[in-house]
């Protein structure tokens, strides 16, 4: 009788799973605590590419944007205590958007636990409110196990993070283990009724309106759910920093319902008299702060489609939940047979012209207009183009200016965590290495993961990074000047020669004063063999396209306002 073959030590049962899984990168920063992991790692360098970066919230980061690209967990490794805690940042962005990620956290030995060990941290009490499913794998023999649920739980039902903790003596251990199927994700789907109650309530509506938004979504799904749309010439908006789910140059696309909202598409949602939401949850940034539609019941009804059942009901009550998946809800309603639009038609034909007068860039303080160079870009960039930033004020133009032409380009955190741009832009470039990556970051924005660019030089990935530079936190000096007007403390910056520093990564760096003087110098970036970094000098006066700290201070003083 044959010795059995498969007694491997954990590290290797691990990476083992991780193949049988699909799992071709992994993102890390390397510690002591993982080993015995990157070791076993070595040995499948071929099957599984090992990204190395500088700082775990950047590797946290780019393990989003590939789940966001991808739609399979992205996964990342890091050390325990103040990598676990550096790489929170890109967990909770996961949590927040929704993203499928399985992190994996090397752990102090397992002799050692419960005695305040050198970096120990209890990872269920820390992680447990922002993912799906914490766990500690003590024993080798279960890492088959284990890795399979965090796979299907992270992208079942409302996708997210799992963190899974591997002590480091575990991974040294010898076990027999099982290695299992690959997982399989588990999708809900609408029932004919439900379908059928949501094709009679639309064909009794005067101004139905659909917003779109939340993660699970494909190509497939978009062209499936834009097929339903326009057979049924429905008016249609995306949530936050989901704008790339319909094309926004479609005669149906009515803009963003997210922060910065069209004042005219405010009010179109609060007057529709049937609202359809599907993968969108309701929250803040979609309710302007749950004020455009009254709590717990809107007055008009609702008709909520979510792949979990725990957002439906959660703030608004819906008149029809549907629990589904996304690509199975576009499937059944572009199945559906189209309705008479008739009754809505100018409905729809009006927020159309709305949206494409909201988008025409106002003159902008300073030498550099950031409407017109957004606006420029969205038509010269090649439709497939991925567009990546991370929070700020300096966003407000790229959302509102750029119009995303197709599904996957517009990559973007929906928690509103600074410091997203230049990491996720590694991994958009890595997802899709043929297609354009335009990285636009705030100056403050930067900072917090700039240190990624010397990850996009490692790996000679041809990035743009665009650096809004106004030296200040641009969103908190708004609100600074909207409640204590002149009270300026906290939010003034002193900042480097970006393209200077770019340089000094082994980026190309250039520096644009004047707006005639951006098309130039992108050019030049475009065609840089590897991350190049156009730095723009803007007028700190302009807060938004429409606000400025001479008129919010204004405003504050007008007699008008007591």
């Amino acid at each position: 009788m044959s010795a059995r073959t498969n007694r491997r030590t954990g590290g290797q049962i691990l990476v083992d799973a991780l193949k049988l899984h699909g799992v071709d990168t992994v993102f890390c920063v390397p510690g002591e605590s993982y080993l015995g992991t990157l070791d076993a790692l070595y040995d499948a360098r071929d099957a599984i590419r090992l990204i190395v970066c500088r700082q775990e919230g950047g590797a946290s980061n780019m393990a989003d944007a590939y789940g966001k690209l991808t739609g399979k967990p992205g996964v990342v490794f890091v050390t325990r205590g103040p990598g676990a805690t550096n790489a929170s940042v890109g967990i909770h962005t996961a949590h927040q958007d929704s993203t499928p990620v399985v992190m994996f956290v090397g752990q102090v030995a397992r002799r050692m636990a419960e005695r305040e060990a050198f970096q120990e941290i209890d990872f269920r009490r820390m992680f447990g409110q922002f993912t799906k499913w914490v766990a500690q794998i003590d024993d080798p023999a279960r890492v088959p196990e284990m890795v399979a649920r965090a796979f299907t739980t992270a992208t079942s039902g409302r996708p997210g993070p799992v963190v899974l903790a591997i002590p480091e003596d575990m991974q040294t251990e010898l076990a027999d283990a099982e290695d299992g199927a690959p997982y399989k994700t588990v999708e809900p789907a609408p029932s004919p009724e439900q379908m059928a109650e949501l094709r009679e309530r639309l064909a009794r509506a005067k101004r139905p309106f659909v917003l779109l938004g939340g993660s699970g979504w494909s190509e497939q799904a978009c062209a499936d759910i834009r097929a339903w749309i326009e057979a049924n010439d429905l008016p249609v908006g995306c949530g936050f920093r989901r704008q790339d789910l319909f094309d926004n140059r479609a005669p149906n696309y009515a803009g963003d319902v997210a922060l910065g909202i069209n004042p005219r598409l405010a009010i179109r949602v609060k007057e529709s008299d049937l609202l359809i939401v599907v993968g969108q949850q309701l929250n803040e940034t979609t309710t302007g702060g749950y004020t455009m539609l009254p709590v717990p019941k809107p007055h008009q009804p609702l008709i909520h489609a979510l792949p979990d059942t725990d957002g439906l009901g959660r703030v608004y009550q819906p008149d029809l939940p549907i629990n589904a998946g996304m690509r199975a809800f576009a499937r059944a309603a572009r199945a559906l047979p189209p309705v008479d639009g008739s009754a809505w038609r100018r409905w729809t034909r009006e927020a159309n012209e709305d949206y494409r007068a909201h988008i025409a860039p106002p003159p902008m303080p300073g030498g550099v207009d950031l409407g017109a160079i957004v606006g420029g870009l969205s038509q010269s960039l090649p439709d497939d183009a991925m567009i990546v930033n991370g929070a700020g004020n300096y966003t407000v133009w790229v959302h509102r200016f750029f119009q995303y032409k197709r599904y996957g380009t517009q990559l973007a955190p929906m928690s509103g965590a600074m410091g997203y741009g230049v990491p996720a832009a590694v991994a958009a470039k890595l997802v899709h290495p043929e297609r354009m990556v335009v990285s636009f970051n705030g100056d403050g924005c930067f900072l917090m993961n700039g240190q990624e660019l010397a990850t996009a030089v490692q790996y000679q990935l041809p990035i743009v990074y665009v650096v809004v530079n106004n030296a200040t936190y641009g969103t908190i000096r708004m609100h600074q000047e909207r409640r204590y007007p002149g009270r300026v403390i906290g939010t003034d910056l002193r900042n480097p020669d970006f393209a200077a520093l770019a340089r000094a990564y082994g980026a190309t760096g250039e520096v644009v004063e004047r707006t005639a003087d951006f098309a130039q110098a992108f050019e030049r970036a475009r065609k840089a063999a590897g991350p190049s970094l156009v730095e723009l000098r803007v007028d700190p006066e302009a807060l938004t396209p429409t606000a400025t700290i001479s008129g919010l201070r204004k405003m504050a003083t007008s007699p008008a306002q007591h």
